[in-house]
């Protein structure tokens, strides 16, 4: 489905998670939003850090293991190491393919992800919940080749859909096309290493749609990588997945979470 307007009275979580990283690409509603979120669990900053550095490690574990395609659902707005960034500088043909549901990304996207032209850099304005249209459109099919192994990139992409069934579909219907030797690199907030106050405060701020996140546990993202090999370390906080930086200096929360994983379709 392809979107064209563009509200910025609505947050938006590309914004925001900017606004967190320290961009420049956000407005008000997403500074509000972010405030608020940030106020509630102090640590989500410090998190939303972490996990941008995940992706960088994940990508470039995958790229290394001879991965030389990537489909990368809900990038969010540019910023350093980029996906196609870390990819090409392990191999410079490597092919990459963003999508994003908001508008304002792909203008950016567009403008700014320049990759190397030994390789291909393609954008797609879709949304996660309709897998069929990402899968079957005609930027992936003309920038990705489905019978040899491709990346497949759901970065704290998978919380803003609050069905757990249809997260479910989702994960199976993106993941059956998919060759073997093919990765999954995914991420998601989690409740699992939170004390009952910051449980009681997050459902609070769910019921109340004082966030958009649905946090989920480390058990139901395993469900849906079934049949996966989980790369070790598994599904652990992404600041401990094959860290750069000793145990000291990774951000710890006990009122929120965010997991990470790597997994290969055998």
């Amino acid at each position: 489905m392809e979107h064209t307007r563009i509200d910025t009275s609505v947050p938006h979580p590309a914004r925001r998670y900017s606004y967190w990283l320290g961009g420049k690409d956000h407005f008000a509603a997403d500074r509000a939003s972010g405030d608020a979120i940030a106020a509630a669990f102090p640590a989500v900053v410090e998190l939303a850090r972490a996990n941008r550095a995940f992706l960088g490690r994940a990508v470039r574990h995958v790229a290394e293991a001879g991965v030389r395609q990537f489909l990368d659902i809900g990038t969010g707005l540019p910023a350093p190491d980029n996906t196609h960034e870390v990819a090409q500088q392990v191999a410079a043909e490597s092919r990459v393919v963003y999508v994003d549901n908001d508008p304002i990304v792909m203008m950016h996207a567009q403008a700014l992800l320049v990759g190397d032209p030994r390789g291909r850099t393609a954008y797609l304005e879709a949304d996660v919940r309709e897998p069929r249209l990402i899968l079957e459109h005609q930027a992936v099919r003309d920038t990705l080749d489905f019978s040899r192994p491709v990346a497949l990139l759901l970065v704290t992409t998978l919380h803003f859909v609050h069905d757990d069934e249809q997260v479910a579909q989702i994960v199976r219907e993106l993941i059956a096309p998919l060759a073997p030797g093919s990765f999954v690199v995914l991420s998601h907030g989690t409740m699992d290493f939170s004390n009952a106050e910051g449980i009681a405060a997050y459902e609070r701020m769910f019921a109340a749609r004082g966030t958009d996140v649905r946090a989920r546990s480390r058990a139901m993202i395993a469900g849906w990588l079934e049949g996966l090999e989980l790369v070790e370390p598994g599904i652990v906080p992404v600041a401990d997945w094959r860290p750069a930086d000793p145990a000291a200096r990774r951000p710890v929360s006990p009122d929120l979470g965010i997991v990470g994983v790597v997994a290969r379709k055998p």
